[in-house]
């Protein structure tokens, strides 16, 4: 179902026009100042939750060069100063110390797939929440902050910058996104996707966070290439956000789900079919998986009907330090 409560403006006018059900709400994506505080997004510190079970710190390549020493087992390839190497006959690797503003770049899905919830929320108005709530945590931790955000209707981006300016720019553009207004004449472009992946790549610098918060439906073998020259030079966590009923259909029943326009009634009395829909959902979600294990990308799971922060912070790694 989709919905578009009240009015919006934009430039240097109110956009307070959201219930944070349908449509997010501009005070709340700010108030979320205050929770990003206990969220550090530092790439020495945070340890995030890969697909597979494995921990692993941020490899931050943000990086300036420090000095070079003696290989030791372990250390990455790529890191070897040849020049050295050659003038002392000996491997050296390069060591690099943490650049203090780092680029974060927050790509934020809001094409029609996103426009769905059973449960608390829809899933654009969850993933809006999220990326306001480390928008903030990186301004704080003095990284850079930059976004994209895309739809079906428009894509928006801005470079990364200091300062709390470029995360209340963000919040703007989110809330008055035309994604939250219905429009039957835009047709659902199922490359969406893939264009802002590609777009994304051009705009990335080496050594960034990367963030993408969407449901990942679009993703095929040509957004996998584009995650694959992502990953190679930067930190990319993928933050798949979902609805429970996209996981398990309610108990037996007959359910009417709509979007405004068009109405599907679903019957779950069959216990089959209930099986046959959650394997759809795990096959789907395994793939997801076994994409960021093989491409070395962070996946965090969030559900519409999770409390936000602490499954962020599960997720981060952050909840028993």
């Amino acid at each position: 179902m989709k919905s578009s409560p009240g009015s919006l403006f934009h430039r240097g006018v109110q956009l307070e026009a959201g219930d944070d059900i349908v449509r997010v709400k501009q005070s709340t994506l700010i108030g979320l100042n205050r929770e990003a505080r206990g969220l550090p997004l530092l790439s020495n510190s945070v340890k995030a939750q890969m697909a597979g079970g494995h921990l692993s710190a941020f490899r931050g390549r943000g990086m300036e060069y420090h000095e070079s020493r003696p290989y030791q087992p372990g250390d990455d390839i790529r890191a070897i100063d040849w020049r050295v190497t050659a003038r002392s006959g000996r491997t050296h690797t390069k060591v690099h110390r943490e650049e203090r503003e780092r680029p974060v770049l927050l790509w934020l899905d809001l094409s029609d797939s996103m426009f769905f919830g059973t449960q608390v929320c829809f899933k654009a108005v969850l993933a809006s929440k999220l990326a306001a709530l480390l928008a903030w945590s990186s301004v704080q931790h003095g990284d850079r902050v930059g976004y994209l955000v895309f739809s079906e209707k428009q894509h928006v981006e801005f470079r990364p910058a200091r300062g709390k300016r470029p995360v209340l720019n963000f919040i703007q553009q989110m809330v008055a996104h035309p994604a939250w207004v219905r429009d039957e004449r835009v047709a659902a472009d199922p490359k969406s996707g893939l264009k802002a992946l590609m777009r994304l790549r051009q705009v990335t610098r080496p050594g960034s966070l990367v963030i993408l918060f969407s449901d990942f439906r679009f993703v095929d073998a040509d957004c996998r290439t584009q995650l694959v020259e992502l990953a190679r030079h930067n930190d990319v966590v993928m933050l798949h956000t979902h609805d429970p009923f996209e996981r398990d259909l309610p108990a037996a029943g007959c359910y009417r789900l709509t979007d405004g326009a068009e109405h599907l009634e679903i019957d779950s009395s069959s216990r089959q079919l209930r099986l046959q829909y959650r394997e759809r959902y795990d096959r789907q979600l395994r793939q997801l998986q076994r994409l960021c294990r093989e491409l070395g990308l962070y996946l965090i799971d969030i559900a519409t009907a999770d409390d936000m922060l602490t499954a962020l912070k599960n997720g981060l790694g952050l909840q028993h330090r």
